[in-house]
């Protein structure tokens, strides 16, 4: 049963009950449409499904791969309502929510928006109609205080902000420029919605309807979602249908697993000193080099900000230029939209980033992907991946390079997951009663509120629609200071619960205790780092590296060199220290879990080597004629090999130097043709895949060489 059409949303409600229409675009006034047909040869599959979706008022998920137009799908419609509808008052122009887990993501929203705006408004100048002025802005952590301010005295009409932020705004005066909201706009919801920051938003979104003058639409977007139905409902909440626009998961791929050295067992190399070293790194150093010199655009993805910081700088001493530059949550906001903008124009050859530029971005010049150790989760490194060819038809090609031996079994299990569509699916937590009293706390301190009303709100998104009245009232209790035991009595209520009257209300003090702790990302103790001339940000550094730093010492972040000028109690003032060496920052707890599923899958391909039932490890040679093992198990016990044409198999694809190159393919008798290789390497065993392969397809998973030529039973 279809949900009914919201009349709200639109001028004339009749505008969608067009019978016969020829294409989504005759949706869209004249303008809007002129300019499409002028900017993009057609729509693709998700903006021809969604705006049919969207026009009729529906809630909506959409699901598509990276470069396939999400982000216009889902704004298009909302921007021709923009340009064609009169202007509101000053304070009712606010009337597109746009919620971005990364603030990455929002600036280049931001900029993305830009060139729809521009376009349509010229299309109007020109049939002779004077375009509304439309205005974008962005309220998250980073905002000025002077440009929030400014928000409030004049709301924009599309406002961009993150989860986190859209909490704050909800919990001050500045609500009222809210109440206008006719679309939410949930970017990358997978990100969220299986994490209690997720159920935070969940609640968010519910304070939001309850202070509109009409119930927003909601537009959730995502490339790695699973199952849909799940995630479609954490995106409507209880009681509303939302319609499911599946335009498929992955686009054309094509991903590599290298290992730059001969044999991962035996690793040796020497120093300038002489001195020997048994480390991979001075074998990955120069493959990175050559691969980013060899493309015009490079994102190499690591997992922690350590070690982006140290591939950087090791990858510009090796060029003898600054060919790359470090990006991650570390880095001051002014440095990270610099780096971006010449990243997408083409300037910077390269960037080392973590998770900050892997979701949504779009990155138009990248035409390759590194990734340094095994990604944390398939859905990781198809979003990794997609960074490459973000456009639409283009292809995404990485390359997947191990640090150690179950590094290359992890990447393996992970890419096999990639191009099988594998993605992890998406758990929403039920009743996290953290998130729920941080949120009642918050919206008690701005009104009285019954509590049948209050309960009735909660449960309305969805990881509380089974929230049931006893744990709700515990949660109340707790807040209004009435603990189970004797050992909480110094904790302070933070309401008061009228339990006669049936209402409860904040406290003094519980609004800048609401938004002094705002959302469910941990506070990580970092020391802000600022430069002594003007106090500008720098970034952030690990509490501990401050404890082992001292004055005049120096250190990189964000691949530049800084100096120590004092240590605070809370931040670092620095002076920059160009050309100089300096030690590597370095953030605790940095590494990534791994998922459970992926966890399964390395499992089951561990069990599928170790039963093999050949006596003696596979043997193949390499270009330079050596033979190298592949074997699976432990080392004290018995070895066996990889099994033969119907599993997995291994080869090696040759580079310069004899350098081995272990490369993804299919097991099968039948597959897809062969593509081009990266980096113009005609011999490279490479596979180009549009779509999940069959169940007995396999990835070549564990290799130290052989030659492309050798047979597929070896």
């Amino acid at each position: 049963m279809r949900s009914p059409v919201n009349e709200h949303l639109f001028v004339d409600p009749e505008v969608v009950r067009l019978v016969g229409v020829g294409t989504s675009l005759d949706l869209f006034s004249a303008p809007t449409r002129d300019w499409f047909r002028g900017a993009f040869a057609q729509p693709t599959d998700v903006q021809e499904r969604g705006w049919q979706q969207v026009a009729a008022g529906h809630h909506a998920l959409m699901a598509a791969p990276t470069g396939s137009g999400k982000t216009l799908a889902a704004f298009l419609w909302c921007l021709d309502r923009l340009m064609s509808e009169p202007v509101p008052p000053d304070g009712e122009r606010c009337r597109v929510l746009y919620v971005s887990p990364m603030k990455a993501l929002a600036h280049d929203v931001d900029r993305n928006l830009r060139s729809p705006l521009v376009g349509i408004g010229r299309q109007l100048e020109a049939s002779g109609a004077p375009p509304p002025d439309i205005h974008a802005a962005i309220r998250t952590g980073d905002t000025p205080a002077e440009a929030r301010r400014s928000m409030e005295r004049h709301p924009p009409d599309i406002l961009i902000t993150t989860p986190e932020s859209l909490f704050l705004l909800l919990t001050s005066a500045a609500r009222r420029i809210l109440a206008s909201v006719r679309w939410v706009i949930v970017d990358e919801i997978h990100s969220v919605a299986a994490t209690k920051r997720g159920s935070h938003l969940a609640l968010s979104l519910e304070r939001l309807c309850a202070i509109t003058k009409v119930e927003p639409q909601r537009i959730g977007l995502s490339a790695t979602q699973r199952p849909l139905e799940e995630v479609a409902r954490f995106l409507g909440g209880a009681g509303r249908e939302v319609a499911i626009i599946d335009a498929g998961r992955l686009k054309t791929m094509e991903v590599r697993v290298e290992v730059p050295v001969e044999d991962m067992s035996r690793l040796s190399s020497e120093e300038e000193t002489g001195r020997a070293l048994n480390s991979i790194w001075p074998a990955i150093y120069p493959r990175l080099l050559e691969l980013i010199q060899a493309h015009r655009s490079t994102i190499v993805f690591v997992n922690s900000r350590r070690l982006a910081e140290r591939l950087a700088a090791r990858i510009n001493d090796l060029a003898g230029e600054d060919l790359v530059r470090a990006h991650h949550g570390s880095i001051a906001r002014e440095q990270r939209l610099l780096i971006e903008d010449q990243l997408k124009s083409g300037m910077l050859r390269g960037l080392v980033a973590t998770s900050t530029l892997e979701l949504g971005i779009d990155m138009g010049a990248v035409d390759l992907v590194l990734q340094v150790e095994s990604p944390p989760s398939v859905a990781a490194g198809i979003q990794r991946v997609g960074r490459a060819g973000h456009s639409v038809g283009e292809v995404s090609r990485g390359v997947v390079i191990p640090k150690f031996r179950g590094d290359l079994l992890e990447a393996a299990a992970v890419v096999e997951g990639m191009l099988d569509g594998r993605i992890e699916s998406t758990v929403v937590p039920r009743r996290p009663l953290d998130v729920l009293a941080q949120q009642v706390v918050a919206i008690c301190a701005m009104d009285e509120w019954k509590v049948d009303e209050l309960a009735a709100v909660v449960r309305r998104a969805y990881p509380y629609s089974e929230l049931g009245p006893r744990a709700f009232e515990s949660v109340l209790d707790m807040l209004s200071g009435r603990y189970p035991s004797d050992e909480f009595i110094e904790l302070r209520p933070r309401i008061v619960w009228d339990r006669i009257a049936g209402t409860v209300r904040g406290r003094a003090g519980a609004q800048k205790l609401a938004v002094t702790n705002p959302g469910t990302i941990p506070d990580r103790g970092l020391y802000a780092v600022n430069l002594v001339e003007d106090g500008r940000r720098v970034g952030e550094l690990d509490e501990e590296m401050v404890y082992e730093s001292r004055v005049g010492e120096t250190f990189v972040l964000g691949a530049s060199t800084w100096r120590i000028a004092e240590i605070t109690p809370s931040q670092v003032l620095v002076t920059p220290a160009p050309g100089e060496p300096g030690k590597i920052a370095f953030w605790k707890a940095d590494s990534p879990s791994r998922p459970a599923e992926l966890g399964l899958a390395l499992g089951k391909m561990v069990r599928e080597l170790r039963s093999s039932d050949s006596p003696e490890p596979a043997r193949v040679s390499g270009r330079a004629g050596s033979r190298h093992r592949i074997s699976a198990g432990r080392s004290h016990g018995r070895r066996r090999a990889l099994p033969g044409r119907d599993r997995r198999l291994a080869r090696l694809c040759p580079h310069a130097a004899g350098q081995p190159r272990a490369c993804t393919t299919g097991a099968g008798s039948r597959g897809p043709p062969p593509g081009p290789p990266i980096g113009q390497r005609p011999r490279a065993v490479d596979r180009r895949w549009d779509r999940p392969s069959s169940p007995g397809r396999r990835i070549a998973a564990v290799a130290r060489g052989a030659d492309p030529r050798a047979g597929r039973g070896q």
